[in-house]
């Protein structure tokens, strides 16, 4: 096969794994990621479940790939805000406001994808390694700035950047922020509130002068 003919082969492979995965995304918002099936993604393409399966190589691997999507959104924004003007104790907040807003977004307007991307982070889908990678590696660089600055003590950027995720989990990992609001410990105001209070204890050991 010539250069152009595999070329051209390539982009209608990957214009149908995209079509694919709309159109899954599109189920998992209706119907959950759980009850649907390969046949019902075929049938909305109308082609067979075989067909499907010569893209993807089970529902886990469309699963992830949606969940990948999803993630790489919030991801991008993510380094955007760590790339950024401001402080580094600036966009350190941003940054965690942020992954607090998404994933309290996707518990109230997108419960469906709520629950696939709770699923995803405590069943440790390979997809979750990466995300959670990428933010620390975002959050490390600000911190190596922060350092560079003079705006922080010295200190491990890597380890730092782990210790901030770690003592923010409750506000950031959508299962555990769920767990909270279903529950009625804590409501949605509460919950923003003691996140900022979080985030001043956590900044202020970081600073120079602290």
């Amino acid at each position: 096969m010539n250069a152009p003919a595999r070329t051209l082969q390539e982009d209608r492979a990957a214009a149908t794994r995209a079509r694919i995965l709309e159109v899954a995304e599109a189920l998992f918002r209706s119907m959950g990621y759980q009850k649907t099936a390969v046949a019902d993604i075929a049938r909305e393409l109308g082609m067979s479940p075989a067909n499907v399966y010569r893209f993807f190589a089970s529902k886990s691997a469309i699963n992830e790939a949606i969940t990948d999507r999803l993630l790489g959104g919030i991801t991008a924004e993510l380094e955007a805000l760590a790339d950024g003007p401001g402080s580094a104790g600036e966009r350190l907040r941003a940054m965690l406001r942020l992954l607090h807003a998404r994933h309290l977004a996707l518990f109230f307007d997108q419960k469906r994808m709520h629950d696939m991307v709770s699923a995803a982070m405590s069943e440790h889908w390979g997809v979750i390694a990466v995300f959670i990678s990428r933010i620390e590696a975002a959050m490390a660089r600000v911190v190596a700035d922060g350092v560079a600055r003079g705006e922080f003590s010295p200190r491990d950027p890597d380890l730092t950047a782990r210790l901030l995720k770690q003592g923010t989990l409750c506000w950031t990992h959508p299962a555990l922020i769920s767990e909270s609001l279903a529950k009625r410990v804590q409501d949605e105001a509460q919950l923003a509130e003691e996140l900022e209070q979080m985030l001043g204890l956590l900044i202020q050991g970081l600073k120079a002068d602290s």
